[in-house]
């Protein structure tokens, strides 16, 4: 075991509802401690001008175009993340000693290698008094990578911290993450840890809440389908669902990122409020489930389910539903085993930057697409 650092990760989702603060002490490996967890949610006005600049940008030429209109929100935004950062260590009496700063993806386009994270690393550094790791994803883009999914080398510590425990009976251990986007994670057991690059695999696997919460905020007030109660009124429209999948041709091989402007609802409009959510429902389920088979890979095996997804019974029964003549795969969420799923990715950017400080790596071929396993991140202390 190698020295324990202390770090904070922050991270805004593309639920834009608030940030995610964690902190939690590790070797950058093996080791890790939660220390604490808080949320910050969002002021309504901030989050509709967050929301509202977020739509505007639908190709890397909007990031010039609304140049000076991301400049200030990315301030603003830098200034609530000071905020909770300085919040949560001074109400816990906390020593930390860096901060790993997601920021917010504003525009992520995996064909053209492009990702943007609004979040002013210097500014945080200032307001502060600690060093920041951020732009996490970089390194990789121009490593070959897809700049995402980054989480995946966390998800392998928590899955390994459950086989140690009760679960060393399953073949695999699967890690998916429901947020905007669904993305998984196929672990490997520390034993194994050696020949990582090869065998760590991970994507993104097509939508997760973003199409689901679009549909609720665009025709009703509320902001996401709370439960699944919506979906669970409706009716589901199987000609518009298979249409729908056939479009998407979301099948494996899963290699790339996205984004949640990937996803387009239009092709459900003129549906009620329930019968919409329910067919974007189990669009959504047939995905994931897919994706589940395809990453299991016909063993014994069992998925971890952490992100806001999971939260949604309606979803999470279909999932169960389509999985349910698979008798060798198990899905649990991730309150389980103990672990609170609402802040795995804030979690991970304080192991992330640990290990960019140690100059580990954050991605892997099997990842991200990058060519070699690469570090990433840039340290900087402005104080």
């Amino acid at each position: 075991m190698g020295k324990i650092y202390t770090a904070l990760g922050l991270m805004s989702g593309t639920s834009m509802d608030g940030i995610d603060a964690s902190v939690i002490s590790s070797d950058g490996d093996k080791e890790y401690l939660i220390i604490v967890d808080k949320y910050y949610k969002y002021e309504d006005k901030f989050r509709d001008e967050l929301s509202r600049i977020r739509s505007k940008i639908l190709t890397s030429e909007d990031l010039i175009s609304f140049e000076t209109e991301i400049s200030s929100i990315e301030r603003e935004l830098t200034l609530l993340h000071a905020n909770a950062a300085n919040d949560l260590v001074k109400n816990n009496d906390l020593n930390i000693d860096f901060i790993g700063f997601h920021g917010h993806t504003l525009f992520h386009d995996s064909k053209k290698k492009i990702s943007k994270q609004i979040g002013d690393g210097n500014l945080l550094s200032q307001l502060c008094k600690k060093d920041v790791i951020f732009n996490f994803r970089q390194s990789d883009i121009e490593n070959g990578g897809e700049g995402a999914p980054l989480s995946p080398i966390f998800h392998n510590a928590i899955a390994n911290k459950i086989l140690n425990k009760e679960f060393n009976n399953f073949d695999t251990i699967n890690v998916l993450n429901i947020g905007g986007i669904a993305n998984i994670t196929r672990t490997v057991q520390w034993e194994k840890f050696y020949n990582l690059p090869d065998m760590l695999q991970a994507s993104d696997i097509g939508p997760g809440n973003c199409m689901i919460d679009s549909w609720v905020r665009n025709n009703s007030n509320h902001m996401f389908d709370n439960k699944g109660e919506l979906a669970s009124y409706g009716k589901t429209d199987s000609l518009m669902l298979n249409q729908a999948l056939e479009n998407l041709h979301i099948l494996p091989p899963y290699n790339k990122s996205l984004d949640i402007n990937d996803f387009d609802i239009s092709f459900v409009r003129g549906l009620n409020l329930e019968n919409g959510a329910s067919t974007l429902s189990d669009l959504t389920a047939e995905i994931i489930s897919n994706a589940i088979i395809h990453f299991s890979n016909s063993q014994n095996s069992l998925t971890v389910v952490c992100g806001g997804g999971r939260k949604n019974i309606y979803l999470m029964n279909m999932i169960n539903k389509k999985l349910c003549n698979f008798n060798n795969l198990k899905l649990i969420p991730i309150e389980n085993l103990g672990i609170d799923g609402d802040f795995i990715e804030s979690q991970a950017f304080a192991y992330l930057a640990i290990r960019s400080l140690l100059n580990l790596p954050l991605s892997y071929p099997k990842t991200t697409r990058c060519i070699q396993p690469c570090s990433g991140g840039i340290l900087v202390s402005n104080y």
